[in-house]
């Protein structure tokens, strides 16, 4: 009977029955719980991949805002998302209610090269373990001590002098200031800078820019909410996976080298003391995968986000040169020429120090945060919010938000000052806030402040003859600047 029935379905009826069985359960899985935060409408099988806009993701979001809210849930794939806008809400969620959101989810294109390893993707006791040892390891190895600033003042001179070979002409700072602040971080994760002109170096920052640069492109979104299927075509995402894999290499040859020549009463730096952690009771979760995505993290993280911040400074400084000057005759009246500047400078500065925190603003190099995972069901605005929802606190919307600066849209050093001096703001968050917060912030702003300075102290950073800068961003891992050339003419 069955036989008979079979034998009798036309290939087109089989294929209409499939296809609204396919229907029935993707609206099944897709139900909305009561109290959900709103969203737009979704496509069955791909959700809300039609806002997928990589030209211009910000005013995509900002759209969405206008529309539903400072809260509404999106579905990209398989993803089910809410996404917080708005200080208070973003508040909300980094800090009052911080431990029910302080997860991360797997995001398919990283899990591919850390799983839920190191400093950034891990979770639970592992990320509490890994983030506390770091902490306490760099501030072994002088953070917030002299010796650290010593060595940043070092790599400031370092770079002062790779952009005065470049006698003014037009040039691409990129890359020189991948190396200056790659070397800071290097210096306390490897034991060692490496010189403008290694070319082992400058390959693997090569590697890491293109890898920043491709995590933005179509087909590396696209495996992050379709891995199954995306997975097996050609396209960008197979190209970080190998880069990520060279990238790995090159540091597990480090730490090879590490346990070779390493002294157990004497640590050198990170790497060493990690291993040297290792071998301690109650340390299990500290092995050796941990220790090679813990150190990739320190690298990428340590570099990208800085030299990017810096490269968005020096853009600024050339467009807009009557803030270069202000600031130039800040750093004269304080520090002078004849020597370098130091970190106790910084409280002497205010409109230099407003000059940085605008470039962090108006750059803007993480628009979005780094996702949350939420780890238990929570109600939020009023919303229900279940386990399992990766939150997305929107970052520029409290960066931008018309409510809490004067000029949102200008690049207004004003807007840290209040009565001539340094004003700090609560909107300001580019290093996140909470427990989850970018644990080299105190690193960052020391080294943002000693680059800027010292290249603002001996040159003035032109437009290149009959050019015209932009301010146009390139969407990666972080908003970059578009490629750019300047002169940097000694003063």
């Amino acid at each position: 009977m069955l036989r008979l029935v079979w034998d009798g379905i036309s290939f087109q009826v089989l294929f209409v029955f499939l296809f609204v069985f396919l229907l029935v359960a993707d609206y099944m899985k897709r139900r909305k719980p009561k109290d959900y935060p709103p969203s737009p409408f979704s496509f069955p099988f791909v959700g809300n991949t039609q806002f997928l806009n990589l030209t211009d993701p910000l005013a995509t979001m900002q759209k969405l805002v206008d529309k539903y809210g400072n809260i509404f849930s999106l579905e990209l794939g398989r993803q089910r998302s809410v996404v917080v806008s708005g200080l208070q809400l973003v508040k909300e969620v980094l800090v009052t209610q911080g431990d029910n959101f302080l997860d991360r989810p797997e995001v398919p294109i990283s899990a591919e090269v850390f799983s839920s390893l190191g400093l950034i993707s891990s979770n639970g006791h592992l990320w509490k373990q890994q983030r506390r040892f770091t902490l306490s390891t760099f501030r072994n190895f002088g953070l917030g001590k002299r010796s650290l600033e010593e060595r940043i003042q070092e790599e400031s001179r370092f770079l002062a002098e790779a952009f005065r070979e470049e006698q003014g002409n037009p040039f691409d700072p990129h890359f020189k200031i991948n190396n200056a602040v790659s070397n800071v971080i290097c210096s306390i994760v490897f034991g060692n800078r490496f010189e403008y002109h290694d070319e082992e170096f400058q390959k693997l920052l090569q590697l890491m820019e293109e890898t920043v640069r491709l995590h933005g492109t179509f087909m590396s979104q696209l495996y992050n909410f379709f891995p199954t299927i995306v997975q097996f075509l050609p396209g960008s995402h197979q190209n970080i996976f190998r880069n990520w894999k060279l990238m790995k290499n090159f540091v597990i040859e480090r730490i090879e080298k590490h346990k070779e020549d390493r002294n157990p009463s004497e640590s050198r730096d990170f790497i060493d003391s990690y291993l040297e952690e290792m071998t301690k009771p109650n340390s299990s979760n500290l092995r050796e995968e941990n220790l090679v995505a813990c150190t990739l993290d320190l690298f990428f993280a340590g570099t990208e986000t800085t030299s990017t911040t810096i490269r968005w400074a020096l853009l600024y400084m050339a467009i807009y040169p009557e803030i270069q000057a202000r600031v130039q005759a800040e750093i004269d009246a304080v520090i002078g020429q004849s020597r370098q500047p130091a970190l106790e400078d910084r409280n002497k500065m205010p409109y230099t120090n407003a000059v940085i925190h605008e470039v962090q603003r108006k750059s803007n190099i993480i628009p979005f945060n780094v996702p949350r995972l939420t780890v238990k069901d929570t109600v939020l605005a009023g919303f229900l919010v279940p386990k399992g929802t990766v939150m997305i606190p929107n970052i520029t919307s409290v960066m931008f938000d018309k409510e809490e600066w004067e000029t949102p849209n200008t690049f207004n050093p004003e807007h840290f000052l209040k009565d001539g001096q340094f004003w700090k703001r609560e909107a300001f968050m580019p290093f996140s806030v909470g427990k989850r917060a970018c644990l080299g912030e105190l690193l960052a702003r020391t080294e943002l402040f000693l680059f800027f300075t010292t290249l603002l102290q001996k040159f003035t950073i032109q437009a290149p003859p009959d050019t015209t800068l932009n301010l146009q961003f390139r969407l990666g891992i972080t908003l970059a600047p578009q490629p750019y050339k300047i002169c940097a003419v000694p003063r």
